[in-house]
């Protein structure tokens, strides 16, 4: 009988060469809705799992929930039940005044200001996605047609510290394009582990907005959020689909 993970209580017989990870466990009922033959798997603490097709390519989705120490878990134990790609579709706080609502972060890397990569490697580290997988969502995006945009995200571990309004600024002076807690993570641990990573944002939160206001509409349904996670849902997928197609015609 194949080994099943302590934390996302999966085994290689249910896994996929792709995944999903959102932070939400709920979006996994959005992410369903676009795939055919889903299997509901498992639900344990934060870590909710289903199983699908999009175009006849099998991918996985496993929630993380929120921060990084919750996602090298699910990273760590994905790559242990085979799975070669993961694409992190998230949520973020813009950064800078030109990114809207709805609008996605295709992160091509990720300040570490977060403790769980720091666990794994020194902070000269530097936490970058897969360039074949970021390209293919790049690709996927435009294809779309939704509004993106690409650059560095920072990675956290708190919404709630005395001085982030002084924090945010000094990134968005640094030219960071947003802000979430998981990314960092997944890009340091992927590259460890020998995992093709990608992180796809969708904002929730405008620069100098107010965060829980923004964050109560989006739970809400607020149509320009809820489009960017549909968009950015989607471009995940077409991703995995492109990243398929170029292996198969490798091994022609």
């Amino acid at each position: 009988m194949a080994e099943i993970m302590p934390h996302i209580k999966l085994s290689e017989e249910q896994a996929a060469p792709y995944a999903l990870l959102p932070g939400d466990p709920g979006r996994l009922d959005r992410i369903a809705e676009l795939l055919t033959d889903v299997e509901d798997l498992v639900y344990n603490r934060e870590y909710r799992s289903l199983r699908g097709y999009y175009q006849g390519v099998p991918v996985l989705a496993v929630s993380t929930g929120i921060g990084g120490a919750s996602t090298t878990i699910a990273v760590e134990e994905l790559a242990r039940i085979g799975v070669k790609s993961m694409i992190r579709i998230g949520s973020c706080g813009a950064l800078q005044p030109d990114i809207r609502l709805g609008d996605l972060i295709l992160v091509n890397g990720a300040v570490r200001d977060d403790g769980a990569s720091d666990t794994y490697i020194d902070s000269i580290y530097p936490a970058i996605p897969d360039t074949e997988l970021l390209i293919a969502c790049m690709e996927s995006a435009k294809e779309l047609k939704a509004e993106y945009h690409v650059g560095i995200a920072r990675s956290h571990d708190s919404f709630y510290i005395d001085d982030e309004a002084e924090v945010s600024a000094y990134w968005a002076e640094k030219g960071v394009l947003g802000s979430d807690m998981e990314t960092a993570a997944l890009f340091i641990v992927g590259g460890l582990r020998g995992v093709k990573t990608a992180s796809i944002l969708n904002t929730v939160v405008e620069s100098e907005e107010n965060l829980e206001d923004n964050i109560n509409q989006y739970t809400s349904g607020e149509s320009q959020m809820m489009e960017g996670e549909r968009k950015e849902i989607l471009t995940a997928l077409r991703a995995f689909v492109r990243i398929n197609n170029e292996q198969y015609n490798k091994n022609l």
